[in-house]
């Protein structure tokens, strides 16, 4: 749930425009078309690009950096870590990367098991996960859940990540949610990439954040880059989280903790850095000289994996997914390595790869999803292609992630009762306790005239509105917030459904007791 649900998996460009294990390597790529002129135009377009996006959506944050030929390019910061203040964004402001950790996940994965390390199965490691099906549990392999073809359904996780559970709660109860054809369907779940990266990092018996900077970001020098929350916190140069408010300004009204999630989610980390990240993956694992990441164990990871955009028209391409990210082909027949990451909750970036051009483009942003990280990767790449913007992607970009909101809410407009709405019953015939095996327990209580929905390890309360006879609704809260969601109990007062809670047939509750 949540605005990025697909984008971050298929990419923007996807959107707009079941597979066994074993994957073949990409085809022969054509020769090189771009030269250093064609960039350095791209390069020089870039500061109007960037401000110009910046202008037409008002995100108050932009960093960037452009490598080519295992060169830095640009490195260049735009705006303010915090609206309303006046610091500057910079070439070292940390951001939070959001669904851009995963390919920085696989890199650190294919440095710490190499190539063989991929086919590993999960559940020796990580005796805690478990899935609907023993034998899917048993051969659920780390490229398995890195390609989201586990048959985990999509986000799997995430509303447990909500409710405020961690990450061993949320790992030990995936084992209720339904599965799809295992190793022969996609489904985008960032608990199941980070369950294979807890894996690898307890075979080697350290925390998933240790081997992390092991492995990569110390080797590589990436000293702004962590993937702990508090590291994040506690850089003094730390670009803020916004969201856009009604009448179109932004504010940094929430807090995004991703540590339950964070190979899949958590690395915070600046343009420096990422550059020297591109650099390394530019360079078949290599820096400075110095190979970091094996050759080979990196190439694997973009190799595609599983068809995660089927075609949507005679002429349109297929979109794959690899190791930890989005493999597609180019009107040139280039093979293109990318990954968006957003936070409804305030941040959205993308990177974007030519290998065989050896141009690469990071743009980080401070700002819930409005199309501008995506829409300047697409105009860089055109302009050093073609001269100029194949089309306006910014207004496309912001649409798509705006549709894939909207799909999200419910169709019932619970802010306008029908005129002709049944009462409720009295307050006790809803009041209680009620248990639920992947959600935990709920109460509904009644507090100074109204009931109160209570949900999660330190409960949230919701105060219930009511809306048509048994059914009752309340504002949802936090990164996979949906609008207005409904609550109805049984006529027997045995259940209550949480609407927002049972996209897997998850949601319904029993009556357990009083509160």
């Amino acid at each position: 749930m949540g605005t990025v649900r697909w984008l971050a998996a298929a990419g923007v460009a996807a959107l707009l425009g079941a597979t066994a294990p074993g994957p073949s390597p990409p085809p022969p790529q054509p020769p090189a078309q771009l030269d250093r002129a064609d960039v350095d135009r791209a390069v020089d377009a870039l500061d109007g690009v960037v401000q110009q996006a910046m202008k037409r959506t008002g995100v108050p944050g932009v960093s960037v950096a452009v490598v080519y030929e295992d060169e830095v390019l640009r490195l260049k910061g735009y705006g303010l870590r915090k609206a309303g203040e006046k610091a500057a964004v910079d070439a070292d402001t940390v951001f939070q990367l959001a669904s851009l950790s995963k390919p920085v996940a696989s890199t650190v994965v294919a440095g710490a098991v190499g190539v063989d390390g991929w086919e590993k199965p999960v559940s020796p490691h990580l005796p805690e996960f478990r899935l609907k099906d023993p034998w899917v549990t048993s051969h659920a392999t780390v490229a398995d859940l890195f390609s989201h073809r586990s048959g985990l359904p999509d986000h799997a996780g995430d509303l447990l990540e909500d409710l405020g559970y961690d990450q061993a709660y949320i790992l030990s109860h995936l084992r209720y949610e339904p599965l799809a054809p295992f190793r022969a369907s996609y489904a985008y779940t960032n608990f199941g990439l980070t369950a294979a990266a807890e894996a690898v990092a307890r075979e080697k018996g350290v925390a998933w954040e240790k081997l992390a900077a092991d492995t990569l970001y110390k080797p590589a020098g990436m000293d702004d880059t962590s993937s702990r929350f508090a590291d994040y916190v506690d850089n003094p140069d730390r670009a803020v989280g916004h969201v856009r408010t009604g009448d179109g300004t932004w504010e940094p009204q929430y807090v995004r903790d991703p540590d339950a999630q964070s190979p899949a989610g958590g690395v915070s980390s600046s343009a420096r850095d990422m550059a020297a990240w591109l650099r390394l993956q530019l360079a078949n694992g290599k820096l400075d000289g110095r190979q970091i990441v094996d050759a080979e164990a990196l190439e694997r990871t973009h190799w595609p994996e599983v068809v995660s955009g089927p075609p949507r028209a005679p002429a349109a391409r297929t979109g794959f997914y690899g190791l930890g990210w989005n493999v597609s082909y180019d009107d040139e027949g280039r093979l293109r390595l990318s990954h968006t990451g957003a936070f409804a909750l305030g941040a959205h970036t993308n990177v974007t790869m030519l290998p065989g051009e050896q141009l690469g483009i990071v743009v980080l942003t401070n700002g819930a999803p409005a199309g501008v990280a995506d829409a300047v990767a697409l105009d860089f790449l055109d302009i050093a292609q073609d001269g100029k913007p194949s089309r306006d992607w910014l207004p496309l970009a912001d649409a798509a992630f705006q549709q894939q909101e909207d799909a999200l809410r419910s169709p019932t407009d619970y802010a306008h009762p029908p005129a002709d709405a049944e009462p409720a019953r009295a307050d006790d015939a809803y009041t209680g306790t009620y248990a639920n095996a992947y959600y935990g327990k709920l109460t509904v209580s009644e507090e100074n005239g109204r009931l109160v929905l209570r949900l999660g390890p330190e409960p949230q309360s919701y105060p219930l509105t009511h809306y048509d006879g048994d059914t009752f609704s309340f504002p949802t809260r936090g990164e996979n917030a949906v609008g207005l969601t409904g609550v109805t109990f049984s006529p027997d007062g045995k259940t209550v459904r949480v609407e927002y809670l049972d996209a897997n047939g998850l949601g319904t509750f029993t009556r357990t007791g009083q509160p």
